[in-house]
């Protein structure tokens, strides 16, 4: 019997029987089945590579047609022939479909959570948990370029580029260990342009800059803060989680462990004496071991803290990070520290230190560091002198701080208040 539409419609199980396959003569492995409860549907039957029997269902009678059966029973009996298993490849096609992107977020947060700082983790979870949230119900598999792209550009027109780019760095990173796991087998977002090109940040503060910034700063831990980012040249979260257990006043030295920095590579940094008169003069809390802020982690409140300074100072325009780049500035350019000496205060591991020259240069400088931060802390020591803001024309200031002279010198704006009352 050569099954077709009318035939399958016309076809009646036997008395007694619960259920019937019928095979066409055409083409054979091709079939319909019938059960007692009425169902009819189109089957296909062959051997894998293996001689395995296997029997898959293609479709309802009456939804799929005869005609459009038979060419899926074709294309599968051709598969089978040349050594594949159509039947395991749709098993396998099922189980990866059952695989959504929402649920690897949290196995992938918790495989790179012992090698992330707290801040990246933080950060990487908020991307994946809330701001890809949209395709958390996708299979994974089906999650493109596509889907990506769209997503990205609704991400920079509520949030900004900078948002969407970082949106896009954690989703890549996240591919990336998927297809290392061999969860994936593609990392899609390879393929999808960044949202906004990356402007690599290049604001130094000036010297009369530098000295409102520091007149600015309060006898508080974010006044701390600053000062100590300006006096060590070292990362924001770095400093606002410093631990008492990595500081040695005696020794004048804070030890940063692997885990605290950001490229897995802890170092020490000499303390100069105009940071460490900073840190013996901060209050120790009872049962905490955290150098600055409260509660359970370490300093908090940074945006509402720096706009206030801002403020204060009438220093605009520059974020925390530039004061690492600034004090860099500094000992390059007016104390005429060596490049590989200032590399090493920054802990970095490029130029001087990076590629086939830092396995072999792994000399710590830890002299030559330390004579660094001390010339840096003696330089901004001598900035202290107040600079009376909006008093003087500030290039004028400027200049006259390049050439040696001394800068005007006004009282303390807490000085001031007590005076005026």
């Amino acid at each position: 019997m050569r099954l077709t539409n009318q035939t399958a419609a016309a076809l009646k199980l036997p008395a007694g029987r619960d259920k019937l396959v019928v095979f066409d003569d055409d083409l054979p492995g091709f079939g319909m089945s019938l059960s007692k409860g009425g169902s009819r549907t189109w089957v296909v039957q062959y051997r894998n590579a293996l001689g395995q029997s296997k029997r898959e269902t293609l479709g309802k009678v009456g939804i799929l047609s005869a005609t459009e059966a038979r060419r899926a029973a074709g294309e599968r009996l051709a598969r089978a022939k040349l050594g594949e298993d159509p039947h395991a490849e749709k098993v396998k096609a099922k189980a990866r479909a059952a695989v959504t992107f929402g649920a690897v977020v949290e196995p992938y947060l918790n495989a790179v959570s012992s090698h992330l700082r707290p801040a990246y983790l933080a950060e990487a979870g908020r991307y994946l948990r809330t701001v890809w949230k949209p395709l958390h119900k996708l299979p994974l598999h089906t999650v493109g370029r596509q889907e990506i792209a769209e997503h990205l550009a609704k991400i920079r027109r509520e949030t900004g580029p900078h948002a969407a780019n970082r949106a896009r760095a954690a989703l890549s990173a996240h591919f990336a260990w998927l297809v290392g796991t061999g969860a994936a087998e593609i990392n899609p977002v390879m393929g999808v342009p960044k949202p906004a090109p990356e402007v690599r940040r290049a604001r130094v503060l000036t010297v009369n800059e530098i000295t409102r910034v520091l007149a600015a700063c309060r006898d508080d831990d974010f006044g701390r803060i600053v000062r100590l980012l300006l006096l060590t040249g070292q990362r924001r979260d770095e400093v606002a989680d410093m631990n008492w257990s990595e500081v040695d006043l005696a020794g004048a030295v804070w030890s940063l462990p692997n885990e605290r920095v950001k490229n897995g590579q802890g170092h020490d940094v000499p303390l100069s004496s105009a940071a460490l008169r900073i840190l013996s003069t901060t209050d120790r809390v009872e049962g905490r071991s955290l150098v600055f802020g409260q509660g359970v982690g370490g300093f908090q409140g940074f945006s509402r803290a720096k706009a206030s300074l801002d403020k204060r100072s009438g220093v605009t325009g520059w974020r925390l990070h530039d004061l690492r780049r600034t004090a860099s500035t500094v000992m390059a350019e007016r104390l005429k520290v060596l490049p590989h000496v200032n590399e090493a205060v920054l802990n970095h591991i490029s130029g001087h230190k990076g590629g086939v020259a830092g396995i072999y240069n792994r000399a710590l400088y830890a002299t030559e560091k330390r004579e660094a931060l001390d010339l840096l802390g003696a330089y901004l020591t001598s900035l202290q002198p107040r600079v009376e803001v909006a008093a003087t024309d500030p290039e004028a200031t400027l200049a006259e701080a390049e050439e040696g002279r001394p800068l005007p010198v006004v009282a303390h704006p807490a000085k001031r208040r007590r005076a005026q009352s």
